[in-house]
């Protein structure tokens, strides 16, 4: 065999087929929390407005918790500010006085004729003290309640029942809930109790809603929700979720819509069901997928209204069904429909459930936590399990 020149076959390779590929570089930290940035600037390029986490549309409610993270830490603000065409990290600047308040109202909405906005012989107000001043940590009195309940926490985590996500990864403030844990500072903590907003004359007032919040160490706090939420994001909290969820990432697949149905069915024996919902899963556009509901059994042979519909990433149907069953299954409405073709059809994932509690659930699922709740239908709402 006569010896080969490589280097005669490389430089005959005009048209570069020897050539080694080069491998992509990989992802900084710095490069990732850039793209992040990038998509929530190409959503206010196209709605005008910054995302929202509290919407119903996940995609949405995933970028307004990460502006939310962002915004909370100043270290990416600075690392950001050269992406920020639109000026979404500024901090805005606060009126200095009531007469700026009022000569800012362009369209006149602040007009006061009454004199109802005149201060001036109201006593001087008391100085606002700071968050931290107000939320110390201090010994707990009955921390042998609770720690039981890190002690099964941890052996979840050793046993692989359960995980560590970022706290972006759960939705921000929003899954700051009675009966979570999360990791702050390397500390594990559990949020006990949530005061809620109270009412006043049927209006819900400002009333920022603190927290119950029990630490491993044998301290508590009761940190505003809000304040809880900026130090998880400041400090690269962790939540502690069910080992099935899966974060929601910008480049998922949509896979369908959860969506929430009323009956408009003239039957008795529906009429009389109160708080009645169907809650089912869609591949296509709910819209399209009961545009035939008066022929269908699996609509009661009814019109149906749609009462909400969420957009759904990473989500089997049989997932989604086996949850609602088992939350709901109590409250299944019992009732068979005769068919075009006469046979009798007995309609699933229609339940006796108020909306705001089929909400709350469908919450849950987005995070995760549904896995640990039960629907107590004698006070019609979500509790934590109790086994």
């Amino acid at each position: 065999m006569s010896d080969v020149d490589f280097q005669d076959i490389f430089d005959s390779d005009e048209d570069g087929l020897l050539d080694t590929p080069e491998s992509a570089p990989k992802l900084t930290s710095s490069d990732r929390l850039e793209r992040s940035f990038l998509e929530i600037v190409e959503f206010y390029r196209q709605h005008q407005r910054l995302p929202s986490s509290d919407t119903r549309e996940i995609a949405e409610r995933k970028l307004g918790a990460r502006l939310d993270g962002i915004l909370a830490n100043d270290e990416k603000i600075a690392a950001l500010q050269h992406l920020d065409e639109f000026n979404l990290l500024a901090e805005p600047t606060a009126p200095e006085s009531l007469d700026e308040i009022l000569d800012g109202d362009d369209f006149g909405l602040l007009e006061d004729e009454s004199g109802i906005l005149d201060t001036s012989d109201l006593p001087a107000r008391a100085k606002r003290l700071d968050p931290e001043e107000v939320a110390q940590r201090v010994k707990s009195a009955d921390f042998e309640q609770f720690e039981r309940l890190f002690v099964q926490k941890q052996e979840e985590l050793r046993s692989g029942v359960s995980k560590l996500v970022s706290f972006a990864a759960v939705g921000g403030q929003r899954a700051i809930k009675e009966g979570s844990f999360f990791v702050l500072s390397g500390v594990m903590l559990f949020v006990a109790e949530i005061t809620e907003p109270q009412a006043a004359y049927g209006i819900r007032t400002r009333y920022k809603p603190r927290t119950r919040t029990i630490f491993e160490n044998g301290t508590e706090s009761n940190l505003f929700r809000r304040s809880l939420a900026g130090q998880l994001y400041e400090k690269g909290g962790l939540a502690i979720v069910p080992s099935g969820f899966e974060e929601i990432l910008a480049d998922d697949d949509v896979t369908g819509y959860v969506y929430v149905l009323r009956s408009l069915s003239d039957d008795p024996q529906v009429q009389e069901v109160p708080n009645l919902h169907k809650i089912g899963f869609s591949r296509n556009p709910v819209e399209t997928r009961i545009a035939n509901a008066v022929n269908d059994p699996t609509y009661l042979m009814a019109p149906v209204e749609i009462v909400a519909s969420y957009r759904t990433y990473n989500l089997k149907a049989s997932a989604l069904e086996h949850l609602l069953h088992r939350v709901f299954h109590e409250k299944r409405l019992q009732v068979s429909q005769v068919g075009k073709d006469g046979r009798a059809y007995e309609p699933t994932e229609w339940y006796s459930v108020p909306f705001e509690v089929i909400d709350h659930a469908i919450d849950l699922i987005t995070t995760g936590d549904i896995v640990d709740y039960e629907y107590d239908a004698r006070a019609g709402e979500l509790r934590l399990r109790r086994d």
